[in-house]
């Protein structure tokens, strides 16, 4: 596949996400779809589980937004280079955020198959987001990871 194409079905899904809909998201994706997100120690795979994820994530997020700024690419990988603003609402990360909008760079990766995505890494400095939305990075990884996850953090 060629890199205009890669770019074009990264674009479609960033579109997608940034109005929170989640059909016109599954429609740019593989049925073997892979979606990882090492901030929260997530992993969806398939068509069924990344709508449920996207649903979940939306529903912590309801203002994403994502706007590729640049990327790289080879014959099988995409790199982008973003820029997201989202607020976090609600409890599922168990605290309470001030209910400002976040503005993070991330950068995503992404695999291809029959003209489709097929995988998609998503990186984000969960510390950052946390800053800017007022709540405490250890209270969230403990949430997220468990008590292991704050404890292995600082011991490196």
């Amino acid at each position: 596949m060629n890199s205009d194409r890669m770019f074009e079905l990264a674009q479609a899904l960033a579109k997608a996400k940034s109005r929170q809909d989640v059909p016109a998201a599954l429609k740019v994706l593989h049925d073997d779809m892979v979606l990882e997100n090492p901030a929260f120690g997530t992993t969806a795979r398939g068509l069924a589980d990344n709508e449920k994820m996207l649903s979940r994530f939306f529903a912590s997020f309801p203002d994403y937004n994502v706007v590729l700024q640049g990327h790289a690419a080879n014959d099988d990988t995409l790199v982008c280079w973003c820029r997201v603003q989202m607020t976090m609402t609600g409890d599922r990360f168990g605290v309470v955020p001030n209910g400002r909008r976040a503005d993070l760079p991330v950068f995503i990766q992404f695999a291809f198959k029959d003209d489709r995505i097929v995988h998609e890494r998503f990186f984000f400095d969960l510390a950052e987001l946390c800053a800017q939305s007022g709540v405490s990075t250890d209270a969230v990884r403990r949430r997220i990871f468990g008590d292991a996850g704050v404890r292995q953090l600082a011991a490196e």
